[in-house]
């Protein structure tokens, strides 16, 4: 397992991130990706009892993981917990079917308290000079709307709703406000959707505690042309209240089992 996020770049007072994820799931797997939005809160996740993400940070994308289609328990415990008996959140079963793409966030309800979300994302084809674009209300808020370029496109968004659009390819300048509102709360920050691909936009932390963010993730090879092979780029950064990513951090596990054993017998080793 690898949890990396390189900074590129930073513009208009936002910290960008990017890099290159794994493409689709076989035939026989499915993708599954985690994506760590309690702020201030470091965790470990387990998969099936076996610890998958160790030291997991709060604004941290990590995936997509490919493996074998079928049901599976998440559990997030506190880190360097002993194991997954005493979780924070979960265990939380999923069933992940063969060929699917799918996106799990540890996040806060509505009210502020500690949950888990579970998306199926879309990889339907996308039309000639379009992109696909969800808005995902993971954060302890009231409904939100979201705006492109000062004009609300998605309206009355609650946690844990989402909603989707296709939308021409190009940059946009993207923000969240309160429903009925146009004064933002995360943003505004220039948003690149290129053509063939669908971008998730995760709002997420705390409107009373002031540290609301936004963690994008786009995944590729939708456009419509023959051979075209989904491919995943991803992103997240903490916001420090109005942060929109736009890269990626790399997480790849072919062997859950055996990378769980390895990791263990390490923190066993450090403990010692």
């Amino acid at each position: 397992m690898r949890k990396t996020v390189t900074a590129l770049a930073a513009a208009a007072g936002l910290t960008a991130a990017v890099g290159f994820m794994t493409p689709a799931a076989a035939a026989d797997t499915a993708e599954l990706s985690v994506l760590h939005a309690i702020p201030d809160t470091t965790v470990d996740v387990y998969v099936n009892g076996a610890l998958t993400l160790d030291d997991f940070t709060p604004g941290t994308l990590a995936g997509p993981l490919d493996l074998p289609a079928g049901s599976y328990a998440l559990a997030i415990t506190a880190p360097d917990a002993a194991d997954a008996s005493a979780p924070i959140i979960g265990p939380v079963n999923v069933n992940l079917a063969a060929g699917g793409n799918y996106t799990a966030v540890a996040n806060l309800d509505a009210s502020g308290a500690p949950t888990a979300n579970f998306y199926t994302n879309d990889l339907s084809t996308v039309a000639p000079g379009k992109a696909h674009l969800t808005v995902r209300h993971d954060a302890a808020a009231p409904a939100v709307d979201v705006l492109a370029n000062g004009a609300p496109v998605i309206t009355n968004l609650e946690n844990p709703g989402e909603k989707t659009l296709a939308v021409d390819a190009g940059t946009i300048s993207a923000s969240v406000a309160a429903a009925g509102t146009t004064a933002p709360v995360i943003g505004p920050a220039d948003l690149t959707l290129p053509e063939g691909t669908h971008t998730f936009v995760y709002a997420w932390g705390s409107l009373a505690d002031g540290n609301l963010a936004l963690a994008t993730q786009t995944i590729g090879g939708m456009e419509s042309a023959p051979n075209a092979v989904p491919s995943a780029l991803a992103t997240s950064e903490d916001g420090n209240g109005a942060a929109l990513a736009a890269g990626a951090s790399v997480a790849v596990m072919l062997l859950i089992g055996a990378a769980a054993v390895a990791r263990r017998n390490k923190a066993a080793g450090a403990r010692n």
